[in-house]
């Protein structure tokens, strides 16, 4: 994948981290939601604790209505033998099924009730005489059973008079439909179930039982649920806010600084680099910081550049301006001559800071767009030596070229630019070697890299401009050139186009015996196989 094509697989393409969903949501918020789905699915534990009561509530009715046909057929057995047994059967059933029984005679009177006989065996609470708290129990019950949807029962009273008709499940029973049972609520929102079935003289056993043990589990099962159900919402809070603090704050404080650099500020703010942290947040932040601190260069080195194109300029305009003044009150033909050639030799030195000056702005542009290939250096400075080789500008000068093995330099980058660059380091050799000197290149691989090397008999660089020549703008003159035949741009130029290339250029004086023998500039490339 090339450059400009690894950069577009991220930009203007379709965003595939946008959810459709929570397009609206800030980052928050989905962390809050996020959170929140496991309590809720904990929450929906009450729904499923309802069907669980109903279940539990069917079954109890069930065994009840199983316990009184057991108990009409003991009963009904024992009736004809032993009449005068019947009220302490009754009685002894009530106390080991904790029910009140009552048995309704043929005309629908009650004839016994195991209540007068022992006792009330359970006790209705009075809503009104117990504490705030069962109010409170009570409530919640209404709210959580609406809520989830659950069966309402009908209210449950002691009828006055107590006959049988009063009880329809009794009337059910004798009307031949075997065991009937019913699941009725108390004042205080006990369950009561009351199951009915038939004896063989006609008269109708009646069973009534609590099922305050459902209603105390269940409650407590609720109250179980909902300290964890506050145990996980108050956990799921604090992690919301935990990683809100962790990755929303340092998110919204690189968005605010980002925004300052867009507005112009960028002098003014500094990106906060969060050094300690090793996450995704701290590489994003340090590249933040590193990427400002890359447009503040840029944007130094384009005023910079602004100046010394100003500056570069005036200079062959001043002298321009001068000459084309003088022309008009110069009347010696030879003088006029003299200032007409000042004239072309400065239009041709403006000309040629133009053209380089705009090779130079448009550069990082080109670099940017260009789809690097791979690049033989060797087979690229064969046939641009062969081209030398035909040029009068090499006249008096040799040029030694070392090829390498076919396939040993090859690099990614863009043919034309690594052209223009040896183009420009063999030119600038040239043009400081006196006749009969040689200009050497030679290519090679050196383990990971492609070293490019130009050699050259010139007097060398003066070591206070080593430091400078690759600078915009900076030229160091061969002795008699005439001034203006270089722009300043050449060594510059060749330096972005090399480190667009992830490489490095050096400059140095070759030493031999103590003496400086010539300059030696030297191109390093990342090798590719």
């Amino acid at each position: 994948m090339t450059r400009n094509s690894e950069a577009r697989s991220g930009e203007g393409g379709r965003d595939d981290t946008q959810l459709r969903w929570s397009r609206g949501w800030s980052l928050t918020a989905r962390i809050l939601a996020v959170n929140m789905f496991a309590v809720l699915m904990l929450a929906g534990g009450i729904v499923y604790l309802d069907s669980f009561r109903e279940r539990m509530l069917e079954r109890r009715a069930e065994e009840t209505g199983i316990a009184a046909n057991l108990m009409a057929a003991a009963i009904s057995e024992r009736m004809p033998q032993a009449p005068g047994r019947l009220a302490p059967m009754i009685a002894h059933f009530g106390k080991i099924t904790d029910a009140r029984l009552r048995i309704y005679d043929a005309d629908g009177n009650r004839a016994i009730d195991s209540w007068t006989l022992t006792g009330p065996t359970f006790v209705l609470r009075d809503p009104e005489a117990e504490p705030f708290r069962k109010d409170i129990a009570r409530f919640l019950d209404r709210m959580i059973e609406g809520a989830v949807g659950a069966r309402q029962f009908e209210r449950f009273a002691e009828p006055a008079p107590d006959t049988r008709r009063a009880w329809p499940e009794a009337e059910a029973a004798l009307a031949g439909t075997g065991v009937a049972t019913t699941i009725r609520f108390a004042p205080d929102r006990t369950i009561i179930i009351t199951a009915a079935a038939p004896l063989d003289d006609g008269s109708v056993l009646h069973m009534t039982t609590d099922a305050r043990d459902v209603t105390r589990g269940v409650r407590g099962e609720r109250l179980t649920l909902f300290v964890i159900f506050l145990g996980v919402l108050l956990l799921s809070l604090l992690l919301s806010s935990f990683l809100a603090r962790t990755i929303v704050r340092p998110l919204r404080r690189l968005a605010i600084a980002a925004q300052r650099v867009r507005l112009g500020r960028a002098r003014e703010v500094t990106i906060p680099r969060f050094q300690k942290r090793r996450d995704e947040i701290g590489a994003l932040s340090r590249t933040l910081s590193d990427m400002t601190a890359a447009l503040r260069a840029r944007i130094d080195a384009t005023e910079a550049f602004a100046a010394d194109v100003a500056h570069e300029i005036k200079n062959p305009l001043a002298s321009l301006r001068s000459a084309v003044d003088a022309m008009g009150s110069v009347k010696d033909p030879e003088l006029s001559a003299r200032l007409l050639t000042v004239v072309r030799d400065d239009v041709q030195r403006i000309d040629r800071l133009i053209s380089d000056i705009s090779d130079a702005s448009r550069l990082d542009a080109e670099l940017s767009r260009v789809r690097f290939e791979r690049i033989d250096l060797g087979v690229m400075l064969a046939t641009l030596m062969s081209i030398y080789e035909t040029q009068p500008a090499t006249a008096g000068v040799t040029l030694a070229f070392a090829r390498p093995q076919f396939g040993s330099a090859v690099v990614n980058g863009d043919g034309s630019r690594l052209a223009q660059v040896a183009r420009n380091l063999i030119d600038n050799a040239i043009s400081f070697s006196p006749s009969g000197g040689l200009v050497q290149v030679t290519v090679a691989r050196v383990g990971e890299r492609v070293l490019m090397r130009v050699d050259d008999d010139g007097p060398g660089l003066p070591l206070e401009g080593i430091d400078r020549i690759f600078e915009r703008f900076y030229s160091e003159r061969p002795e008699g050139e005439a001034f203006g035949r270089h722009s300043g741009l050449g060594l510059a130029i060749a330096k972005a186009i090399v480190e667009a290339h992830d490489g490095t250029i050096a400059a140095e004086n070759r030493i031999e015996h103590d003496a400086v023998k010539g300059a030696r500039f030297t191109v390093s490339l990342p090798a590719t196989q």
